[in-house]
């Protein structure tokens, strides 16, 4: 056999793989560039030079949906728009994730209760990984938030889980 088989624990490679793969993941984030409503006005902000997302590598907006991993979801989504969200969360490559921005977008807002519209909520579209509070949320929120999915990132796995009996 080789030089280095069991001398060291199990698991050990994995978890050196592991971190070197989070770690390219969470500094090198691609939101595809999807605004809806006044939320979208703060993302931009984000991404200029006073917040500069670029700092925690999610500067690079992807004008398709096809070279991003991240959709920021910011505004109101209405029902007629819900299916072109689906379409476009689909032609994401994996891993993908999803960041709901502002109260209208995480659950309906002001306009769910009088409009028939409004979807009441993103996650009944698509799957949310980290939502933002506010309305419309400051651009430090937002980053706070690509923060959090930073670290969902870092703790993710590629090992099969264990099977159970």
């Amino acid at each position: 056999m080789g030089l280095i088989e069991n001398r060291f624990e199990p698991g050990l490679m994995m978890t050196s793989v592991d971190w070197a793969i989070n770690w390219a993941r969470r500094c090198s984030i691609w939101p595809v560039t999807f605004g809806l409503a006044c939320c979208a006005i703060e993302m931009m902000a984000t991404g200029a030079s006073r917040y500069d997302i670029d700092r925690f590598g999610a500067g690079a907006f992807r004008p398709s949906p096809r070279q991003a991993d991240l959709m920021i979801v910011a505004g109101t989504v209405t029902y007629k728009m819900s299916s072109r969200i689906r379409r476009l969360w689909n032609q994401m490559p994996d891993p993908k994730y999803v960041l709901a921005m502002g109260a209208c977008t995480i659950g309906g807002g002001p306009y769910c209760k009088y409009g028939y519209h409004v979807v009441k909520g993103v996650d009944l579209v698509i799957p949310v990984d980290v939502y933002v509070p506010g309305c419309p949320p400051r651009p430090e929120s937002l980053l706070e938030g690509l923060m959090r999915l930073q670290e969902k990132i870092a703790h993710q796995t590629m090992a099969k889980a264990p099977a159970t009996a």
